[in-house]
């Protein structure tokens, strides 16, 4: 059986005798991995809420 290249889209077998499955070759995989490294692929998730802390401010002190 073979399985489409996610980085080339060129064919590769999908067994045991290609060690870097689903990619083509060595070449892809590490261009592959390389991608996730510089953060072009990103997994989604929830927003990042702003932290509930706030910088001290001179309104805020009671003592000026």
């Amino acid at each position: 059986m073979e399985v489409e290249c996610p980085r080339c889209r060129k064919r590769a077998p999908d067994d045991a005798g290609n060690p870097f499955r689903p990619f083509c070759s060595q070449r892809c995989r590490l261009l592959d991995l390389g991608a996730w490294i510089d953060e072009d692929y990103r997994v989604p998730g929830a927003p990042e809420a702003e932290s509930e802390e706030t910088p001290p401010s001179d309104r805020d002190d009671p003592s000026a």
